[in-house]
């Protein structure tokens, strides 16, 4: 779709959110600008927007100190959402049972790049 000169990336790893409601998120910003990504980051209600956002801020600052790239001509190339370890754990029941509720985290890989 765009065609990249240099990218910079960022992760963020161990998220304490499922990756099927952190990849909503996402969606939301793939092929968007960079100003444009962090707008609709700003007013989302969603709780995972908060640690997208954080990523692609470190992502731009990534592109900016390290590469040297222009913050106006940045795209998100790709967002993608990886799954992450789970926690399991025991809640207690009746008749001395205890069933088993899992907790999942997310990794989420950011990448940005500068378009012509």
């Amino acid at each position: 779709m765009f065609e990249a000169k240099k990218s910079a990336k960022a992760t963020l790893r161990m998220i304490k959110i499922s990756p099927r409601k952190l990849n909503l998120i996402t969606g939301l910003i793939r092929n968007l600008k960079v100003s444009d990504a962090i707008m609709q980051l700003k007013f989302s209600k969603k709780r995972a927007a908060v640690d997208v956002k954080k990523c692609l801020q470190s992502a731009i600052a990534n592109a900016e100190n390290n590469d040297g790239l222009d913050i106006d001509n940045l795209v998100v190339l790709k967002a993608i959402v990886g799954k992450g370890s789970v926690m399991k754990r025991l809640v207690p029941r009746a008749r001395g049972k205890a069933f088993r509720i899992k907790k999942f985290f997310s990794n989420l890989y950011i990448t940005v790049s500068e378009i012509k």
